[in-house]
């Protein structure tokens, strides 16, 4: 049995084409074209599911976004990630004290111990020896030799 699950009009199925014929896409945009112009020749979420390996839950929600967006929803919407929570200010003051004499007790320095120091001193209230880890390697790697 046929369904039209999606119905292309002829400029965006010659774009899809197009852009198929172009050989570098990201690999989930080639499956989501590849899906469209299989959908619109009346095959079943089931069929194109097997060919290129999407279940028919994305398949109907790839048919839906692009009655609503059009080619648009080819494509991810960007994400936003994590925020930066360490300011220029922030990583100036570790890699300051980082320069300074270890406390007694201590020949150097270490990770762990400059984010407790970082932590005591209200620089923030929060920070890993991972971080401050990144916050020296990057101060390290910007500095000319």
């Amino acid at each position: 049995m046929k369904k039209n699950h999606v119905q292309l009009s002829p400029e965006d199925e010659e774009q899809l084409l197009k852009m198929l014929k172009k050989g570098s896409l990201k690999s989930r945009t080639f499956k989501r074209i590849t899906a469209l112009l299989e959908l619109n020749r009346g095959k079943t979420y089931q069929a194109v599911g097997k060919v290129v390996h999407l279940s028919t839950i994305s398949l109907s929600k790839l048919a839906s976004k692009y009655a609503a967006e059009g080619l648009d929803s080819l494509y991810d919407a960007p994400r936003s990630g994590r925020p930066v929570e360490t300011t220029a200010e922030l990583r100036d003051k570790i890699t300051l004290l980082a320069c300074e004499e270890p406390p007694k007790g201590h020949s150097q320095w270490s990770l762990r111990l400059l984010a407790d120091k970082v932590i005591e001193l209200g620089y923030c209230e929060k920070i890993s020896y991972a971080q401050v880890d990144k916050i020296l390697k990057k101060k390290n790697q910007a500095a000319p030799d």
